[in-house]
């Protein structure tokens, strides 16, 4: 057990520094941006996620502006995530060879690579997911039921990080209750592990009860026009480009392994649940994705029982991983330069004959000349340096009772990130909630709006600035900043009508 620990957090340590290295480039991410303003106003949860994420992005910001810092958060939760599947080669029954096989083909997955490339809701994912799976294997090799315990708080800690858990804790214990394993979940462990996890998961589902749940009518914008709804076949295509293409042989070789596997079967089945539930409800390619450490775990232990009688082909397995996947790291890891990247990837999608679209989960995002990712990084210093131009131009009179209001989270986020003496509002998501902070919206500088030209609503309104940079997403380039005066009716009466939602 020692030798495999040693192994495991040599894979931790490796993992944790190439992403150490490769993560802090370009700039914020807007949803970056978003958590970090929503975690400095802490609260049990908000519109569109539950408050882990926020709190963490929030923290690493506490001494000034740090890129480095924050994305040393989801590197962390990479290196935790590649102990974790180590460990879980070595319970399946693996030995070294499969330990860091795991780890390499973890680390080269296209996927999961960006998980632990920029802080999201799904880094946590990457160590809470194959550790609940970790627990329920060492339980079923008759470990001490008590484990069941220290699952239900992992549980926890999932759900205050991110909903879609919540299918793959209900794809785990069908998986259990499809095999012999299903006497795992008859204990007095169990019941109180799963309490365990709702009394840590309690005080964000009050809130979102509390709020009128707008995370589902958020989920269900998602589903009428935002979101890119692919058929089934397309579906399952996307995950396998979405782990590396070739590389994901290592993880259908996993799969088909535990299914082989009386013991271990149950993981099988709670991998095709979850991804027939993602199906089912038109989630986005990457919502399951959390749990390929487990099915890649799997696959190293298969690949090393494979080459038992004939150990000069796992060279080759190692070369072949890296041949297959390190192509594909320039394209979820920040490591490029932008020009670079513009040609490296066009290079890439013409050997692979696969576009870009093919992974597209919102129509028209990826529509600048970076991908939406690495666009959405771009922009936000210069987008809040001309607004706070243009506010400090009003003269005293208006700048006293004036106001921004943006279109979208990012562009608020960004404005109180960078500007943070200028006051910004927005109807998007959490903003909405906050309010217009008891400003009339006499004068309103409109960011990505025209003041409301087709009702009229302000006596007056000018062009102030232009936006624009060329490495920005597409939706916020060229955008108009707007000076409006004059509201014709209160901005409080009106909020209840700008709710946004989505």
């Amino acid at each position: 057990m020692r030798h495999a620990q040693r192994i495991a957090l040599a894979a931790a340590v490796i993992v944790f520094g190439l992403h150490l290295a490769a993560n802090p480039h370009y700039g914020f991410f807007r949803d970056e941006l978003y958590f970090i303003i929503c975690g400095f106003h802490p609260q049990f949860g908000y519109v569109d996620q539950p408050p882990v994420v926020p709190l963490l992005a929030a923290s690493t910001q506490s001494f000034g502006h740090s890129l480095f810092l924050l994305r040393a958060m989801p590197a962390i939760f990479a290196a935790a995530g590649a102990y974790v599947c180590c460990m879980l080669a070595f319970e399946l029954g693996g030995g070294a060879f499969a330990m860091a096989f795991s780890a390499l083909v973890y680390f080269l997955t296209p996927v999961l690579a960006s998980f632990g490339m920029k802080v999201s809701t799904d880094m946590v994912g990457l160590w809470t997911w194959p550790l609940l799976a970790l627990l329920a294997v060492r339980i079923a090799k008759g470990g001490d039921a008590r484990l069941w315990l220290l699952a239900g708080a992992v549980a926890g800690l999932s759900l205050q990080s991110k909903y879609s858990v919540i299918f793959f804790l209900a794809a785990l214990v069908l998986g259990l209750l499809l095999t012999p394993q299903r006497r795992l979940l008859f204990t007095r462990w169990f019941g109180a592990g799963a309490a365990i996890a709702v009394v840590v998961a309690l005080p964000n589902f009050l809130w979102q009860a509390h709020n009128g749940y707008p995370m589902i009518e958020l989920l269900e914008a998602g589903q009428n026009g935002k979101n890119e709804i692919v058929s089934a076949p397309m579906y399952l295509l996307q995950e396998l480009l979405i782990t590396g293409g070739l590389l994901a042989l290592v993880w259908l070789a996993g799969l088909v392994w535990l299914f082989r596997s009386a013991e271990y079967r149950f993981l099988a089945y709670a991998y095709v649940l979850l991804v027939a539930m993602m199906i089912a409800l038109h989630g986005k390619h990457y919502y399951p994705a959390d749990v390929y450490p487990i099915v890649i775990a799997a696959g190293a232990v298969a690949v090393e029982r494979a080459t038992s009688g004939a150990r000069g082909l796992r060279p080759i397995a190692f070369a072949l991983a890296v041949v297959f996947g390190a192509p594909l790291l320039p394209m979820v890891l920040p490591i490029l330069p932008e020009s670079d990247y513009v040609a490296y990837a066009s290079s890439i999608s013409r050997a692979l004959h696969v576009s870009s679209k093919a992974t597209e989960t919102e129509p028209g995002r990826d529509a600048g000349r970076l991908p939406g990712d690495w666009a959405d990084m771009h922009g936000w210093e210069h987008l809040a340096a001309t607004v706070r131009r243009v506010y400090e131009n009003l003269p005293k009179t208006q700048r006293a009772q004036a106001v921004v209001k943006t279109s979208n989270y990012g562009e608020a986020s960004a404005i109180a990130f960078f500007a943070p003496d200028v006051p910004v509002i927005s109807a998007h998501n959490q903003f909405w909630l906050w309010g217009p902070r008891g400003y009339t919206g006499n004068v309103l500088i409109d960011v990505h709006g025209d003041c409301g030209a087709s009702s009229r609503a302000f006596r007056s309104a000018r062009l102030a600035a232009t936006i624009r940079d060329r490495w920005a997403i597409g939706y916020e380039n060229g955008i108009p900043v707007m000076v409006c005066e004059g509201i014709r009716e209160p901005l409080q009466r009106l909020w209840p009508l700008l709710k946004d939602y989505s």
